[in-house]
């Protein structure tokens, strides 16, 4: 046999890792950084690194139109999060019966994650449109006063933002609850059934709260997505009509991209990255502290 190699050096993995973390780190914590600067600083059309303190928080707070998009992503976040869960709880608990041709019905379920949020924007426009959509439709199978303009209402535009998102992300949410569903003990069920127990009632009292860590994780990962929503909301309404469904990810890019007002858009963007932190940390603490 030949003679035994000599020890790998402990420093090679990191060395070979090295150049990747550095990169990210640079591009993801680094660009926070220079956006929070940007925050303080008197930057208009171009970056100015004046340094004016907390004027552009002041700004933002005396701004209505920022007041409504925190409004309108407490409508969406309430609405959106609630019906993704549910509606992704339900589809899952009728999966778990293992009924036949379940692995179709999981990919039809599945395939709208498939897609991304300019995609759905797109299509739920078209299937909303007054004059493309449901109402033309209605009207031509002879519903001639049926009428759903919700797209062009200002009062009813966030809703259908609603919808789209739900549509898009309870396939998602299923998953995870499947994935939780799957892993629980058939023993206690069978237990249960023989106590008497009906299947609605041993779902409401057993499996669901053992779901608990499942509702949490899925909480986090929509929450995060309902904060920065952006995408979705520019394909299917733009932001309007008006302001009527502006978000706070909408708000940013307008101010920065489209105003030129770089400093406003920044401490849009660092309020938006603290709202997401405070919902992230105490999830990893939690998370890092069960471990331990």
């Amino acid at each position: 046999m030949s003679a035994s190699r000599a020890p790998r050096s402990p420093w090679l993995p990191k060395l070979v890792v090295a150049p990747t973390f550095l990169v990210s780190f640079l591009f993801i914590y680094g660009l926070m950084a220079w956006n929070g600067y940007l925050s303080l600083s008197a930057s208009r059309l171009l970056p100015n690194y004046e340094f004016v303190g907390l004027a552009q928080y002041r700004a933002l707070f005396d701004n209505d139109r920022w007041w409504l998009a925190l409004t309108n992503l407490g409508l969406f976040g309430a609405l959106f999060i609630g019906g993704a869960m549910a509606l992704g709880l339900l589809l899952a608990i009728l999966l778990d019966q293992k009924i036949r041709g379940e692995g179709v019905l999981r990919t039809v379920y599945l395939y709208p994650m498939a897609l991304s949020f300019i995609v759905t924007g797109t299509a739920w426009k078209w299937i909303l449109n007054p004059g493309l959509g449901i109402e033309h439709l209605m009207q031509q199978w002879g519903f001639e006063h049926f009428s759903f303009g919700w797209l062009v209402d200002p009062d009813m535009a966030i809703y259908c933002i609603v919808i789209a998102g739900v549509w898009q992300s309870s396939g998602f949410v299923m998953a995870l609850f499947l994935a939780g569903l799957r892993g629980i003990d058939d023993s206690i069920i069978k237990a249960a059934q023989v106590d008497g127990a009906s299947l609605p009632r041993i779902y409401w009292r057993i499996i669901i709260p053992t779901l608990r860590p499942v509702f949490f994780s899925t909480l986090m990962v929509v929450a995060h997505i309902a904060i920065k929503s952006f995408d979705l909301v520019m394909a299917l309404t733009a932001g309007g009509p008006g302001y009527a469904t502006d978000l706070p990810a909408t708000f940013m890019y307008t101010m920065a991209f489209s105003r030129g007002q770089i400093g406003l858009g920044a401490a849009s963007a660092t309020m938006m990255l603290a709202t997401i932190a405070a919902i992230v940390v105490p999830y990893l603490y939690s998370e890092l502290r069960s471990k331990q």
